[in-house]
């Protein structure tokens, strides 16, 4: 398992943007896959996003296609998600997770560590 310290989450109006991040603590993303994945209040914890360290291949919820990006930053060892375009809808609290195996996935069972989350809040 893998520390994950998220940042970047707040409250934005409908059509705003935001910005989150994704580090490991002491280590590299390198040979995992990282995901994002939300949960609401009331609501099951749901896939958003997920990158695959090594070849960079993407992953994304019907839900957030085109409006949310996810990337790497090799540089720094981080990963990002870019939400633009945000609705009322997509409040909810953000976890970045981590799987030791270089596949892209939506089960959150398949990742081994989980950040504490981070409020993202859209008004309409």
């Amino acid at each position: 398992q893998v520390q994950l310290v998220e940042s970047g989450g707040g409250s934005v109006q409908a059509g705003g943007s935001l910005r989150l991040s994704c580090a490991a603590s002491g280590r590299t993303f390198s040979g995992y896959t990282v995901g994002w994945f939300r949960r609401a209040p009331g609501n099951e914890r749901e896939f958003v996003a997920c990158i695959t360290w090594s070849d960079v291949n993407t992953y994304y919820a019907d839900s957030v296609k085109g409006r949310f990006t996810i990337s790497r930053n090799s540089a720094r060892g981080t990963v990002h998600l870019q939400m633009n375009s945000l609705k009322p809808e997509d409040t909810a609290v953000y976890y970045c997770a981590a799987r030791t195996y270089a596949q892209d996935s939506y089960y959150a069972t398949h990742y081994d560590s989980w950040g504490q989350g981070t409020q993202v809040t859209v008004s309409s």
